[in-house]
């Protein structure tokens, strides 16, 4: 077991946080010395210096904890742990000397790519000392770099142009859109319109249906009573409950004539 385990939970976790860095800065530093491109390596150096800089935050979490702790721990225990805090600084100022030889390396060895493209595989034929080209090659190489700039520019301004009529054309569509759907809302607005004035139309007409049908039955009635009475007043002419109706003559009396023989 971690003798630091036995002591605290959480100094053996930023134990384990600080071994872990130490093993990547070593893993770094062996790939920098791989790398023979000027910028990759740079950028290389940055990660391994946000490495340590964590590596550092850590060490003093640990002296930290360390203190907090160094009441209640007894005398081996304390000298075991300033021992370890020791030599993480140790190892820790290693990697920062090894990073300063790097970083001063990259400062005098500028180096001048031959072959700029989209791979980043560089091989050493193609890359010079910037020291060891002639004034003419190092004009040549910067009136081709010139011209591959122009062209590059070129190509964004040409893109840059596609862009702005491809934006052109899709504002334009966009716009006719919004003015269809703003037609289309209208028409629907419309349509609703027309459907309440339908409905409120056949509520009319339904009621106008039974006002006549209403009418219609009381004419009924009075036609139907009129020749009521009519047959009544031809069946039975001497019924004088019944009124002459305006209009009607009453039914012509039998007369007989009386015939005498002289």
């Amino acid at each position: 077991m971690d003798p630091i385990s036995a002591v605290s939970e959480e100094l053996a976790e930023i134990n384990g946080q600080i071994s872990d860095i130490f093993r990547a800065l070593s893993n770094g530093f062996q790939k920098l010395e791989k790398i023979k491109d000027v910028n990759r390596q740079s950028r290389q150096l940055e990660e391994l210096t946000d490495k340590m800089r964590e590596c550092k935050r850590l060490i003093k979490e640990f002296d930290k904890e360390v203190k907090n702790m160094e009441s209640r721990n007894d005398a081996n225990t304390n000298r075991m742990l300033n021992e370890k805090k020791q030599s993480m600084i140790k190892e820790l100022n290693s990697y920062v000397a090894m990073k300063k030889q790097y970083q001063s390396s990259l400062e005098n060895n500028k180096r001048v790519d031959l072959f700029d493209g989209p791979n980043e595989g560089y091989g050493q034929d193609n890359v010079l000392l910037a020291s060891s080209m002639t004034n003419q090659q190092l004009i040549d190489k910067g009136n081709q770099m010139m011209d591959e700039t122009d062209q590059a520019i070129d190509r964004a301004k040409k893109v840059v142009h596609e862009t702005i009529n491809i934006g052109t054309e899709t504002a334009a569509a966009l716009k006719a859109q919004t003015e269809q759907m703003s037609r289309i809302v209208n028409e629907l607005d419309s349509i609703h319109f027309s459907l309440k004035k339908a409905s409120k139309l056949v509520r009319e007409l339904g009621r106008q249906v039974a006002t006549d049908r209403c009418i219609m039955a009381l004419l009924f009635l009075i036609v139907m009573g009129v020749i009521a009475i009519i047959v009544v007043k031809i069946v039975n002419p001497n019924n004088k409950n019944i009124r002459d109706i305006p209009g009607l003559a009453p039914p012509a009396m039998t007369r007989r004539l009386l015939w005498t023989r002289d």
